[in-house]
């Protein structure tokens, strides 16, 4: 059963999010228009908002994630989902999901509440999506070796280790089994290891 309190609050911490984060589009999005989409579909295919760059009208599905729960903290890292529970049967995550019209991820790290009941800095790293997974195919980590990986996990809590990324300079998967209810299975990757390899950019 969803905990209706964490789920208010949840909202709650999205909304004053979605404010600071206009606010930094509308400053730093020079040659690009944005719309926040309000269309519950759309979200749940992984539409968020849509950039419109302005001197060809090309529009682009841009899809947050944020660290919510890191608040005050600026982590080098990034968690993107491959698998997760609901009703007690396994979900595909996020990142391999073909129902997803991502083009970009707009992902929200060191989140600073300066304030109280407010928002007041944020980075933004813009990941090309097809790029991502085309890279983690040049590397053999397509959906196929981390759904054998995930087999290997056994349901563990915990990090483990990758063969083919280095786990201190690239990444690693981690399982939450034990601190989130629906255990998710992530791919963790430096942040400016995709920078360096050209698959994200700092917007802020």
């Amino acid at each position: 059963m969803v905990d209706a309190s964490n789920f208010k609050s949840d909202l709650q911490k999205e909304t004053q999010l979605s404010t600071l984060l206009d606010r930094l589009y509308h400053k730093h999005l020079r040659f690009y228009d944005f719309e926040r989409i309000s269309d519950l579909n759309l979200q749940l295919k992984g539409v968020d908002l849509i950039f419109t760059k302005k001197s060809n009208q090309k529009a682009f599905y841009i899809d947050e994630k944020a660290q919510l729960d890191y608040i005050n903290d600026d982590l080098p890292t990034f968690a993107f989902e491959l698998s997760y529970q609901k009703n007690g049967s396994l979900r595909q995550g996020w990142l391999f999901d073909p129902s997803k019209k991502t083009d970009f991820y707009a992902l929200v790290t060191a989140i600073y509440s300066d304030e109280p009941q407010r928002y007041t800095s944020c980075k933004i790293t813009m990941v090309n999506r097809a790029n991502l997974l085309t890279f983690l195919k040049t590397k053999n980590l397509t959906q196929e070796t981390l759904e054998n990986y995930q087999k290997e996990t056994n349901g563990k809590h915990g990090k483990f280790v990758l063969k083919e990324l280095h786990s201190h300079q690239e990444g690693y998967l981690y399982s939450s089994t034990k601190n989130k209810a629906e255990k998710p299975l992530n791919l963790i990757l430096k942040l400016d290891f995709l920078i360096e390899n050209g698959i994200a950019k700092r917007l802020i």
